[in-house]
C-alpha cells in the first residue's frame, strides 16, 4: 500500500485542497461584527510555501467564502482561490485546461461531504485524520494529523519526498 501511495504521489503536478477542516480545524468562529475568524497552522502553511518553492502550486476551493482566506493564500504563494463554490469539481475542467495537468497529477485534500465530488476526479485523493467516513472511503491516503493541525504540511512532505524533492527544499532554508 505505501508503495502505491508513493507512486501517485510522484505523479502530482498540483494541490488542490479545502480550507474549513483542512487547513483549518473546521471551527468558525465569529467577532462581535459578525465577521468569521479562521486558525490556520503555521506548519501547513509551510508545507504549502516548500511546495511553491519545488514548482508545485497549490489552489484552494471552498464552499465559504472568507476574508481570512485571501491573505492566507497570498502568504502561502497559492495560485488561486475558489470560494463559494459547491460543487467543488465545478471548476475542474477549467482548473485542468489553465494548469496544464491530467485528473491523475492532481492531490485533493479534503474532510466533509462537500468535497465528495472533487475526491472522485482527482488522482490522488487524500483525506485528513477527523474526516467523516465518506471521505475517508474514498480517500487513497488519510493523513496521521488532523485538519488545522499539520494534516497538510504531512501530505506536502509526502508529495515532496515521494517526487525525491524535499532535502533539495530543506536546503534553501539552511543558508
Amino acid at each position: 500500500m505505501e508503495d502505491l501511495i508513493f507512486e501517485k504521489a510522484k505523479k502530482i503536478k498540483l494541490l488542490l485542497l479545502d480550507v474549513d477542516g483542512v487547513l483549518t480545524d473546521g471551527r468558525i468562529i465569529y467577532d462581535s461584527h459578525g465577521r468569521d475568524l479562521k486558525n490556520f497552522s503555521v506548519q501547513d502553511g509551510l508545507g504549502v510555501f516548500c511546495l511553491y518553492k519545488a514548482g508545485i502550486k497549490t489552489i484552494l476551493i471552498t464552499a465559504k467564502g472568507s476574508g481570512a482566506i485571501k491573505p492566507r493564500a497570498r502568504d502561502m504563494r497559492v495560485a488561486e482561490v475558489f470560494k463559494d463554490v459547491l460543487p467543488k469539481s465545478k471548476h475542474l475542467e477549467k482548473i485542468l485546461k489553465k494548469y496544464s495537468v491530467t485528473n491523475e497529477e492532481i492531490c485533493f485534500v479534503g474532510d466533509d461531504l462537500v468535497d465528495l465530488s472533487m475526491m472522485r476526479r482527482v488522482g490522488f485523493p487524500v483525506a485528513v485524520f477527523n474526516a467523516c467516513t465518506e471521505v475517508k472511503r474514498l480517500a487513497n491516503y488519510i493523513t496521521f494529523r488532523e485538519g488545522g493541525r499539520g494534516a497538510v504540511r504531512e501530505v506536502a512532505e509526502l508529495i515532496l519526498k515521494a517526487q525525491g524533492k524535499w532535502q533539495e527544499v530543506v536546503g534553501t532554508f539552511d543558508v
